[in-house]
């Protein structure tokens, strides 16, 4: 089998804040009585050693999230990287702590330092849009403490990117936004759709939000983004970013859409045909389908009882991976953006086409509005590309021709 990633909560669901979008704090009700959520020693042993050798190549890339895995402690992370190190067999083993940062000292920073950890940092804007939804369990704001904690990880130059979720207040203010991110030096930009539905009450699990793909009534949140609303924040960042920023800020979005207009395998699971190769293991073993997929009826088994290639190469997570495309609404099928598109992620495809076919991704309308727009430039720096130019000369020909009185969406012959 080809290779295979895994998003690891080695604290399960535990945090520190309560942010009111979060999807993954319901999910300590599927582990009643719970009373140690930090992985064993010799979990995390086995664990770490099948995910290495599983890997076909000779890189592997550990992703340790949560909950907040800062929780643990920066003793539990120094064994971690003395497991990789045990077990590596020649790789090359890189690691990624995502972190909403309130725990960040310099224990932390002189360690992620030295071990050389990718750090993703949640942050969602400035301090109004940003303490909105992200408080901590007394409802008190995270802003202040989030910034100390990037702060950290500059002064001892740990790499880091921003994870920002857009929800329907943030996503009024896109520039706002974009700006920020900016200014506190964020290099790389993660602006990920917030889509939840809430049950009227709890099912048999315990669990509010809706499993994706479920027909169950249930409304979306009221703290989620709403369709149009997204292609238009994505759309109005574009905007200044390809005027400004091609080849300076890196946003995800954009770079996958670009792979898309080349021809190229997407970088991002969400966008390509099928799925099925991101899976996510909790703190007890049980590997699930997808980080967005935790849910009983999405749980493969337990590595404590099978292994971790048998787990990620088994039919059913196959057939998970197909299901993507084979259960692609007709609509989709015909739409001028599907390449780029691909029906997004399943966990928003709940809602039905004009024609009653479910099926349809809540957030299409955004996403076509999105994709059309940036066709022009796409098509125009995929152009360079292909000729062994830089995608950044489409700044010099926005700026001349729009200098030049001729504005638009497509100027200067794009």
């Amino acid at each position: 089998m080809g290779g295979f990633h895994i998003m690891t909560k080695p604290i399960g669901p535990l945090c520190n804040l309560d942010c009111a979008y979060c999807f993954y704090l319901e999910k300590e009700r599927l582990y009643p009585g719970t009373q140690q959520w930090a992985m064993p020693e010799e979990l995390l042993e086995r664990y770490v050693r099948e995910y290495i050798a599983a890997q076909p190549g000779d890189e592997v890339h550990f992703a340790w999230q949560g909950g907040e895995p800062t929780l643990l402690g920066v003793e539990f992370f120094r064994t971690v990287v003395a497991l990789e190190k045990r077990y590596a067999g020649g790789k090359v083993i890189h690691n990624a702590l995502q972190t909403n940062g309130t725990l960040l000292d310099d224990a932390w920073g002189a360690f992620l330092a030295e071990e050389r950890f990718l750090v993703g940092i949640s942050i969602d804007g400035p301090r109004q849009l940003h303490d909105r939804l992200r408080v901590d369990k007394g409802q008190a704001p995270t802003f202040d403490r989030v910034l100390r904690g990037l702060e950290t990880l500059k002064e001892h130059g740990v790499a880091f990117n921003t994870l920002t979720v857009v929800n329907r207040y943030n996503a009024e203010s896109p520039l706002e936004v974009y700006g920020f991110l900016k200014e506190i030096g964020s290099g790389f930009l993660q602006l990920i759709p917030v889509v939840e539905r809430a049950a009227a009450n709890p099912g048999r699990d315990g669990l509010v939000l809706i499993e994706p793909g479920c027909g169950e009534d249930g409304g979306v949140t009221d703290w989620s983004v709403q369709p149009l609303q997204y292609g238009l924040f994505l759309t109005r960042i574009f905007d200044e970013w390809v005027r400004n920023d091609v080849g300076r800020v890196y946003v995800q979005q954009f770079e996958v859409a670009l792979e898309s207009w080349l021809g190229l395998e997407q970088s991002l699971c969400v966008f390509r045909p099928t799925c099925g190769g991101a899976l996510a293991m909790e703190h007890n073993g049980d590997v699930y389908s997808c980080d967005h997929f935790v849910y009983p009826e999405h749980r493969l088994g337990n590595l404590r009882e099978t292994s971790l290639a048998a787990l990620a190469g088994s039919m059913r997570q196959h057939q998970f991976g197909q299901d993507k495309a084979e259960t692609l609404p007709g609509m989709c099928r015909a739409c001028e953006v599907r390449f780029a598109c691909n029906g997004e992620c399943p966990k928003h495809r709940f809602a039905r086409t004009p024609e009653g076919e479910p099926g349809l991704n809540y957030l299409c309308a955004g996403y076509k509005h999105f994709f059309r727009h940036i066709d022009p430039y796409m098509r125009f720096m995929g152009g360079e590309l292909r000729a062994a130019r830089p995608a950044t000369s489409i700044m010099n020909l926005l700026r001349s021709s729009e200098a030049g009185g001729r504005g638009g969406s497509r100027t200067g012959g794009i």
